[in-house]
């Protein structure tokens, strides 16, 4: 079996240097550079892998610029394992000197983000975090982290409640931001999942290890991957779900022959047994890169959608192919994020909608930010708490849309 180097070698050798992924990739529309195309950084991965180049800081960085949406796999005739490369050479690289290893390590612990988020609302911080926004530098994450800090407080911790009957045992995993700032989105999960027959407990909230695994902190990543396993087995259940599809593919990789899904795709197998109430809205469903190239669920969260009577559902037109958040890109490359999220809304635009839907929790953060600071009245949300809200028989509380 190959090293380090040598497996990044055999992936870097699948490229075909046909140039059929330069139209889908992002940031190659941002700079029209080849190194900052996916045939450009598998170039540069070849080149460091068989020691042809040194790691400088130059030529790292269209490594780092790389948003990890996956757009190219898709579209590769050569299947190349674009994916499994990219972390590949991160890990030999190690994690970049941009990675705001503090501000991460916080994002990580929800108990303690949830317990911030809560002192940050009890000094009203929403009132002047914008005084403090303006003193600190254009390209610090803090600034970034600020930007993209909701106004309201977070919904209280998931739970599953007593079950007695189901057809199968799932497991929430809640993750460690989603855990307290899409709380509502997994309370909503499991309403739908109960409502359409299944069993549903949940996993206690930590880091799967995404941010780690694709910032080159291999250490950190496979502590978090460890205590997956050990969570999972402790369970009982026979599938695993996240209502964030960027966890997902950092779970199946912590996971190998367990089936981890988004909750969407189980949900829409049994569509025709739920019923929903009628909701006139006009709602712009933007897809993020892992929902439609890592889950694999956007077919399915369009055919729920569209079982809502009256609901005017309009897909956000591709591309552009991402809107810049990218786990932790927009905290590192705030100045490379900005230009993507903003085609994402002028698209969006277009649409003239009343709601903006969004899936991933760092997405939806940072489209919500992006809607704030362009005066623009689009509230946002993850389309589970749509569907929970207008299901028959639906607590009361989930009424007001």
């Amino acid at each position: 079996m190959p090293g380090p180097a040598g497996r990044v070698a055999e992936l870097a050798d699948q490229c075909v240097q046909c140039g059929l992924c330069l139209p889908v990739c992002p940031t190659y529309a941002l700079d029209r550079n080849e190194a900052e195309s996916p045939r450009g950084r598998i170039a540069i991965a070849a080149a460091l892998s068989s020691g042809l180049a040194e790691p400088t800081a130059e030529l790292r960085e269209p490594l780092d610029h790389c948003l990890g949406c996956l757009d190219c796999e898709k579209v590769c005739p050569a299947q190349v394992q674009y994916d499994e490369l990219l972390i590949e050479t991160r890990a030999l690289l190690g994690p970049s000197s941009r990675h705001p290893r503090r501000l991460l390590s916080l994002i990580k612990r929800p108990a303690l983000l949830r317990a911030l988020r809560r002192l940050g609302h009890g000094i009203a911080l929403p009132r002047w975090k914008g005084w403090l926004i303006r003193r600190l530098p254009a390209h610090s994450p803090w600034r970034t982290a600020l930007l993209t800090l909701p106004a309201t407080l977070p919904a209280s911790p998931v739970r599953a409640g007593d079950q007695d009957i189901g057809k199968v045992r799932l497991a929430l995993f809640p993750g460690c931001v989603a855990s307290v700032e899409d709380a509502e989105a997994q309370q909503a999960a499991i309403t739908l999942l109960q409502a359409a027959g299944f069993r549903i407990s949940v996993l206690p909230a930590f880091c799967c290890g995404a941010m780690d695994l694709h910032g080159g902190a291999t250490q950190a990543a496979e502590q978090a991957a460890q205590r997956v396993r050990s969570a999972w087995e402790a369970s009982g259940a026979t599938q695993l779900v996240s209502v964030t599809p960027g966890c997902l593919g950092t779970l199946r990789r912590a996971l190998p022959g367990v089936r981890v899904l988004d909750p969407l795709t189980l949900l829409a197998t049994h569509a025709e047994s739920l019923q929903f109430r009628p909701l006139s809205l006009r709602v712009v469903v933007h897809l993020p890169c892992t929902q439609v190239n890592v889950a694999c669920s956007d077919s399915a969260l369009l055919q729920l959608l569209r079982h809502v009577p009256d609901l005017d559902v309009m897909p956000l037109p591709r591309p552009p192919h991402c809107c810049g958040a990218a786990g932790s890109h927009l905290l590192e490359f705030p100045e490379r994020a900005a230009p993507l999220r903003d085609a994402t809304l002028r698209q969006a635009a277009t649409l003239d909608p009343q709601q903006l839907l969004s899936s991933n929790i760092g997405c939806r953060l940072y489209l919500a930010a992006g809607i704030d600071a362009q005066g623009l009245h689009w509230p946002t949300r993850h389309p589970l708490s749509l569907l929970a809200q207008q299901l028959m028989n639906a607590p009361s509380e989930q009424e007001n849309p």
